[in-house]
Formats: C-alpha cells, sequence, structure tokens
C-alpha cells in the first residue's frame, strides 16, 4: 500500500493536511475517490480546515452527521460513514487519534434482503498483501465490472483487450456483450497473464487428474490448467472475507456484484447507466440501486417502456 507523506508540523497535521494526503493516495480508483472526498469537503468545512486532526473527536464528526445527512436516505448516509471509517483507519495508523466514526452508526436499509459489502471493506480487500495474484484479480475485476460471477469466469485470454479495459462475454441469455474494468484490475490482468494469449483467463491451482478431463475449451493449451469453476472461486471468495465480514461468515460473489451497483447508485449513477455496466435485461430490476428522488429514474423508466404511465 502507498504511504502518503505528510510533512511535520507543530501539534501534527491539521484535517486539510490529512485529507488531502490521504486522498492522493494512488490506489484509489475514480469512483471511491469522488465519494470520498464528498464527505472529507464537508467534514472540513464544518469542522475548520485548521483543526489539528488529533483534536477531533467523535462527538464532533457525529454533530457534523447528524446536521449534513440526518435526513438523508439510509444508504446515503451509509456512504458517508464508510467514507469516515476509511479515512479514520488510514489516519489512525499514522498518528494516534480517536475513532472518528465511533458514534456514527450504520443504518439499516429496507430495499434489498442481500447485504452490502461497505466500501471500506472492499478497500481493505484490495489491501491484502497474502491474496493469490489470481484470487484478488478475479475480485477486483468482478466488483469494477459489475458482471455476474459466470460471465468473468467464462473469460478467454482472447477475449480481453487490456488497453481498452474491456473485455468480451455471454450474457445470461446468449447475447455478445462486453464488460467494462477501471485501473485496479487494468494493473493486476497483464501479471495474471504471463503473455498467455489463448485459454480461460482464470485457472485452477493444479492440472485436473485424468478422471476428470474437462472440455478442451476450458483447458489452458500453455499450463495444462483448468478454467476456474463458480463454486471453488465462491469459496475462495468467502475464505478471503471471513475476516472483513463481521458475522464471521465471509461474503459471496453476489453480495461483490450488489455491492457494486449499490455504491454507483449512491454516487450518483441512473438507471440507465448502471444497466449498460452490469447487463441487467430489465431496467426495473435496477430500481433498488437509484435515488429514488430523482426524476432521472422515472424518465429511464418510460424510455424503455413508452406504455408506461407516470402518477
Amino acid at each position: 500500500m502507498t504511504t502518503a507523506k505528510v510533512l511535520p508540523l507543530t501539534g501534527g497535521p491539521t484535517l486539510t493536511d490529512a485529507a488531502t494526503a490521504f486522498l492522493n493516495r494512488r490506489d484509489l480508483d475514480a469512483d471511491t475517490l469522488r465519494s470520498y472526498r464528498q464527505t472529507l469537503a464537508r467534514l472540513r468545512t464544518e469542522l475548520g480546515d485548521g483543526v489539528l486532526l488529533t483534536d477531533l473527536t467523535a462527538e464532533q464528526t457525529a454533530a457534523v452527521f447528524s446536521t449534513a445527512w440526518g435526513n438523508a436516505a439510509a444508504r446515503t448516509w451509509n456512504r458517508h460513514r464508510s467514507a469516515l471509517r476509511s479515512f479514520t483507519s488510514w489516519a489512525a495508523a499514522r498518528w494516534s487519534m480517536t475513532d472518528l466514526a465511533a458514534l456514527v452508526e450504520r443504518r439499516r436499509e429496507n430495499r434489498d434482503t442481500t447485504k452490502v459489502i461497505d466500501r471500506h471493506l472492499i478497500e481493505a480487500l484490495w489491501q491484502r498483501r497474502d491474496l493469490p495474484l489470481r484470487d484478488k484479480t478475479l475480485f477486483r475485476l468482478l466488483y469494477e465490472s459489475a458482471a455476474r460471477s459466470a460471465e468473468v469466469l467464462g473469460l478467454d485470454a482472447g477475449d480481453l483487450l487490456l488497453e481498452a479495459k474491456r473485455g468480451r462475454v455471454r450474457r445470461k441469455g446468449g447475447a455478445i456483450d462486453w464488460i467494462l474494468w477501471q485501473s485496479g484490475t487494468a494493473r493486476l490482468l497483464p501479471r495474471l497473464l504471463a503473455g498467455r494469449t489463448r485459454g480461460p483467463v482464470f485457472l485452477t491451482d493444479r492440472r485436473p487428474g485424468p478422471a476428470r478431463t474437462p472440455a478442451a475449451a476450458d483447458l489452458c493449451p500453455v499450463t495444462g490448467r483448468a478454467r476456474l469453476s463458480y463454486e471453488r472461486a465462491e469459496y475462495l471468495f468467502k475464505q478471503a472475507t471471513i475476516s472483513l465480514d463481521p458475522a464471521g461468515a465471509g461474503y459471496t460473489l453476489h453480495q461483490l456484484r450488489h455491492s457494486r451497483l449499490t455504491h454507483l447508485g449512491e454516487d450518483g449513477w441512473s438507471a440507465s447507466m448502471l444497466m449498460t455496466l452490469s447487463g441487467h435485461r430489465n431496467l426495473r430490476t435496477l430500481g433498488i440501486y437509484v435515488q429514488p428522488s430523482t426524476e432521472a429514474v422515472a424518465a429511464a423508466l418510460a424510455e424503455h417502456d413508452p406504455g408506461r404511465r407516470r402518477h
């Protein structure tokens, strides 16, 4: 993980100094950076640019949250809370300070029974150095693309356009489409492929035994290893996230996709934008991810369904 350099100041860094260093990290993707910047900008406005980071209290940040987002939707509140927790965890590793998120409780979101993984937990997963390259690349690609697990696991090396950050997949129902990823995945994929131009992108750890020879399309002609299965990928993700899950059960691959769509919806993506990214075929199924107060949702639905009546 890149360690941000903060110039030593009398009495320690100010909130502005710490926030600037936190946001200047190279490991934050564009969407996460935009979300974190919104939260920290509000904290700086309410608490003051010159306040010493070590002088701040949990009561002060809780008061800011109550004023700024007390009447906001639960997922908006939780998005800013996640940003605060990520910032506090990062800063606490550098300076002795109070847990600024201690009094900001997560609010229950009654939109979907699938549990959303907090952004700061997703970020913590990307920082793990003990994860194998294959697993980290798979998890990051699944999150950034918001694609279905079967689509990503079905990728072959020849399907990838690395410079364009996209890959050709077969969507649910058989349609051929493209999935997109960001710089985090773009840095990992070339290392994983190691020059391979044919065969599955994600491979098993070992070659299959004689009694379990898969179809030729699921074998790598270079390594002799087979395509990674959904069951194995699900197991690996659960094991990798047990330490992150407060319940200690680990998360599922579906939760990873669900969390990505939720986070993008919190960042203001419309239903039609999410549909383009994720490959959903029914625009209405994305309504749970879009801010309910926006007119853009109704407009997008009407565009795709002219017969829909607006009330």
